[in-house]
């Protein structure tokens, strides 16, 4: 046999484990193919090519393996059993990038499934592999390591604190702190994992400088590395009052509140859940959450949401409310003012609209005024009704600024009258004014009160005037 035939034969061996490699990958793709291919046995066939020669085929087996692994905690069992995760550790510090992402992507989906496969993976090594991967030049072998050791997290403290053991934690916020979006996402991910498990855990987040560098982002741009900073700032805060303290120094409020209004529903909920874990805490927490103007928004974002999403607000306003009256009155009136705004627009019977008139915050005489603009122009009826009834001339009385809507509101409801009437009624007010400093003078003196109804009574409080004057 001559040399080119042996070469020839090896070629076509390799083309065969290639094309077989590569078969394998493309059909873990369809879950119908999965259990067949487990029933032949091809995670068996496929370990030793993990060790190929060629690194395609090394790296097309890693990605087959992921692939089943992924699909179901069986298929990561099979996977563990087959004493595979060794193997891509051993390899994972050795190979070029390609086979680093694509052996972490093997642990990440064998890890996610349950504590049990991810204790496989703490146990086999993995870990200090992975650490090292975060310091990869490649972004793509960083965000792949810090996606397993974030499916490693998840489950329970004893496996975040291995992460944290291992050293990942400062990595991973230098990871947040990289210009690729998805290896922000990932990162931050990952310290939300960490975090949520107890206080020691997300202590330990704080103490690498995680906190500064995940508030710069609550603004970014893109929806999911929003979410996934909002839900690590929330999973921080949860745990205790001083937490919660070092989030809101990080002067997260106002510009949270902005992300309420977003149009992604899981920055919405991440938002609410963030300010509900750190209202629940104190009752100055809650006034801080209150002052910022967190009641009214997160009202206006249960308004605008549906389903699951509402809940995180909705038990952020319980949380405020049960800390003290003060504050359950301040829940109080942020919900009513959203119903009597959407409320007013509808109303034209005028009469149930006055007792605003004496009461109402501005920010509702405003609504209420303009309404009266709207109606009295048109109703004749109405417009001697609110002069009989006094309020024409409470609205005289408003304050107003100059050029302001509120303003704006007063001159349409005067202009819908004489100018005689509007003129006379500061003298009317004066008058009252008067008679009622002469009320308190003659009830002082044991004057009886009937006095009052004599038109003779005005001159004796000038003259009373005149005396407090000199």
């Amino acid at each position: 046999m001559s040399q080119r035939q042996v070469l020839q034969g090896l070629e076509e061996y390799r083309k065969a484990r290639l094309q077989f490699v590569q078969r394998v990958a493309e059909q873990a793709t369809r879950p119908q193919n999965l259990e067949t291919l487990q029933s032949a046995g091809v995670i068996s066939l496929l370990r030793p090519l993990l060790l190929d020669v060629v690194p395609t085929i090394q790296q097309t087996a890693a990605l087959a393996l992921g692939r089943l692994a992924n699909y179901s905690d069986d298929l990561a069992e099979a996977v563990v059993k087959g004493d595979i995760l060794p193997q891509l550790v051993y390899s994972l510090a050795e190979q070029n990038r390609f086979y680093k992402k694509a052996a972490a992507f093997v642990l990440r989906a064998v890890g996610k499934h349950s504590p049990q496969r991810a204790q496989a993976i703490v146990d086999c090594g993995a870990l200090d592999a992975l650490v090292i991967c975060l310091e990869d030049f490649d972004p793509g072998v960083k965000e792949a390591a810090a996606w397993a050791l974030g499916c490693t997290s998840r489950h329970n403290a004893e496996l975040s604190q291995a992460v944290v053991d291992a050293g990942a934690v400062p990595l991973l916020v230098l990871c947040i702190q990289e210009p690729e979006i998805a290896l922000k996402r990932i990162a931050a991910l990952a310290l939300s994992d960490i975090s949520k498990h107890s206080p020691e855990l997300a202590q330990t987040v704080v103490d690498a400088g995680a906190i500064a560098h995940l508030a710069q982002m609550i603004l970014n741009p893109d929806a999911k590395l929003k979410h996934q900073v909002l839900s690590a700032l929330g999973q921080i805060a949860k745990h205790s009052v001083d937490l919660a303290e070092m989030v809101v120094e990080a002067e997260i409020f106002p510009v949270v509140l902005t992300c309420l209004k977003d149009k992604d529903e899981y920055v919405k909920k991440s938002a609410c859940t963030l300010i509900r874990e750190i209202a629940k805490h104190t009752p100055e927490l809650s006034q801080l959450v209150v002052n910022a103007g967190g009641v009214a928004s997160v009202t206006d974002c249960i308004g605008s949401c549906r389903g699951n999403t509402r809940l995180p607000g909705i038990m952020m306003l319980g949380y405020v409310a049960a800390h003290s009256e003060n504050l359950a009155m301040a829940v109080i009136i942020s919900k009513c003012k959203k119903a009597i705004k959407g409320i007013l627009p509808k109303c034209t019977y005028l009469p149930a609209l006055e007792p605003f008139l004496y009461g109402a915050p501005p920010n509702i005489l405003k609504h209420v005024l303009g309404q009266f603009s709207k109606v009295l122009p048109h109703d004749s009826k109405a417009r001697r009704l609110f002069v009989t009834s006094g309020g024409l001339k409470k609205v005289q009385e408003i304050q107003a600024d100059p050029g302001s809507l509120l303003q704006e509101y007063i001159n349409s409801i005067n202009n819908c009258y004489p100018e005689e009437v509007v003129r006379v009624l500061p003298k009317e007010f004066e008058v009252e004014r008067r008679r009622k400093r002469l009320l308190f003078f003659l009830t002082a003196h044991g004057t009886h009160l009937s006095f009052m109804s004599n038109p003779q009574c005005l001159p004796l409080l000038r003259s009373r005037e005149a005396t407090e004057a000199q």
